[in-house]
């Protein structure tokens, strides 16, 4: 049977009676193929396995898009009453920011570009919660997708950073069959945009500069954060509509 607690110390109770290796997948819930891959690999790597649902409002800088993010608790319980996930962490705001958030964790370089960049403060909530939540669930392995890949490496980077023992497990995008990468937001989206979001993918697969995928995705509508080469990604944060969608590839 799956446990649903509600509060850090019930977790924390329940924690100390667990035996062997704890694979963790945080979440903001609305889960769909993408999570349950999450949860798939946690399962077969780890003896316990913890999910926690938990919309952070210090991520959004945009009060609007907060409100508005989905909810979806009986689905989402039902994905992970299906993956045999052990225990859900479903916290409350105040007892997560006890402190109405005075104290936050913040990286100085690597986050204000990207997403940072058009976005001031998100990565500073992303980071501050998942500290929260790694000194809570105390897990062996936690996953994170791709998908955001740069929020990924920040926080492998604050892992390092302060001596956490917890390995990142990164889990490869998860697709529609048009190419469109899973995310919570896509439910968003109306019809129209559905069929003109898979764009995104296809463009910054096939133009040869990310300067070129740019040009592309404005002359089809979409309004463009930015397409953008480092390494060998191509990272792409666009809008379609009132919806923003992100994505990234190999090069």
């Amino acid at each position: 049977m799956i446990e649903v607690l509600r509060s850090p110390s019930d977790f924390k109770a329940w924690r100390q009676k667990q035996k062997g290796q704890v694979g963790f997948v945080p979440t903001m819930g609305a889960l769909h193929s993408g999570h349950e891959e999450l949860i798939k690999r946690a399962r077969s790597e780890n003896d316990v396995v913890v999910l926690s649902i938990f919309v952070n409002p210090t991520q959004f800088d945009d009060a609007a898009d907060f409100e508005k993010y989905p909810a979806t608790w009986e689905q989402d319980l039902e994905m992970a009453k299906a993956n045999n996930v052990d225990a859900i962490l479903y916290p409350r705001y105040p007892e997560m920011y006890p402190d109405n958030y005075r104290y936050k964790v913040t990286e100085k370089e690597y986050s204000n570009l990207l997403d940072g960049a058009h976005r001031p403060g998100h990565f500073d909530g992303v980071l501050s919660v998942v500290m929260k939540l790694f000194n809570i669930v105390a897990p062996q392995k936690a996953y994170f997708g791709e998908k955001d890949f740069q929020q990924m490496t920040l926080i492998k980077g604050m892992v390092e950073s302060f001596f956490m023992p917890i390995e990142v497990v990164p889990v490869a995008t998860v697709r529609e069959s048009d190419g469109l990468a899973k995310s919570s937001r896509n439910m968003r989206l109306t019809p129209t945009e559905r069929e003109q979001a898979p764009l995104i993918y296809k463009t910054i697969t096939t133009a040869k500069t990310a300067e070129d995928a740019a040009k592309s995705l404005s002359a089809a509508g979409f309004k463009v954060d930015y397409v953008t080469d480092i390494g060998n990604r191509r990272y792409v944060a666009a809008h379609l509509g009132a919806v923003r969608l992100i994505d990234n590839v190999q090069i």
